[in-house]
């Protein structure tokens, strides 16, 4: 079981387009940017932090827009988004960084990474399939069409919202527990900083946001005939093949077609958040892989 006190880092807030960002910092070398999921903030990557700071890098996990200390308003869309990573970078003083991102942070980084090539140097995407293939899996699979319930019912006003917070947020402790194949990484007081998050005021509204945002980026995307770029950064996909809300057979394979180098490597045995439930694991293939 790990708590807040047990992972030192440094706050920070920066302005990305009159946007505060906070973010955390830990150790120097080549800036390791985490992006989290959700319904998670910079937390999400307490036991990577240490180990990748130890080992040589210079660690920047923020929370992104609308979650936890970073401020809760739209838009939403992933260009959005990611221009709020890009000023990010820029704020840091470095040119290109080692990304990383989990769940919604994964589909970010896969975005950042094919319409920002320019400021990643390699990537590496844990249980998040490119969003391309993602929207091919849902007119194609029934399976992952009927494990994405939750998409559509965010779409639904205010009731998401209510779900999340109800009874204190006590839901959300279920929510992980019910993902993990083990779950000792999923403690009440382990999780409770995701729980302090989604129970600030606008919270729930602009984590839903993120969701709620998905139906008209689409249609704007097919609108335009737009198609993503092919990633030509290393890239390694790391996939925990419990995920309950993910189908490994109908969203990894084929993901080839969007990055030219591409490592893709599952994890048996381990649910959604692989890299609290697995740690040791993803941080070894993170450090083997930035290292070759």
């Amino acid at each position: 079981m790990m708590k807040l006190s047990d992972v030192t880092v440094t706050h920070h807030t920066a302005d990305v387009g009159g946007l505060k960002l906070h973010y955390v910092e830990k150790g120097s070398g080549p800036v390791a940017l985490l992006l989290h999921g959700f319904p998670e903030m910079w937390w999400s990557f307490r036991y990577q932090i240490d180990a990748l700071a130890k080992a040589g890098y210079r660690v920047i996990v923020p929370d992104l827009r609308g979650y936890n200390d970073s401020d809760k308003q739209g838009p939403y869309d992933l260009d959005t988004l990611a221009a709020d990573v890009r000023n990010l970078v820029a704020h840091l003083g470095v040119e290109r960084v080692l990304l990383v991102g989990h769940d919604w942070g994964g589909a970010l980084a896969w975005h950042i990474a094919a319409t920002l090539p320019h400021i990643v140097e390699k990537l590496a995407v844990l249980n998040c399939p490119h969003p391309a293939q993602l929207q091919r899996a849902l007119a194609k699979s029934l399976e992952q069409l009927r494990r994405s319930w939750y998409v559509f019912f965010f779409q639904v006003p205010l009731l998401p919202e209510r779900m999340l917070t109800r009874d204190r947020g006590r839901g959300i402790g279920k929510m992980y527990r019910a993902m993990a194949i083990d779950p000792s990484h999923f403690s009440d007081e382990e999780l409770a900083p995701f729980i302090d998050n989604v129970l600030r005021p606008g919270s729930a509204s602009a984590m839903i946001g993120w969701y709620r945002a998905v139906p008209q980026s689409a249609m704007e995307q097919r609108r335009k005939r737009w198609r993503y770029p092919v990633i030509e950064a290393p890239t390694m996909l790391v996939w925990a093949k419990d995920d309950k809300a993910l189908d490994y057979d109908a969203l990894v394979p084929g993901t080839e077609r969007f990055a030219i180098d591409l490592r893709i490597e599952p994890i048996d045995r381990c649910g959604h958040f692989v890299h609290a439930e697995r740690p040791e694991r993803v941080n070894e293939l993170l450090l083997e892989f930035w290292s070759r």
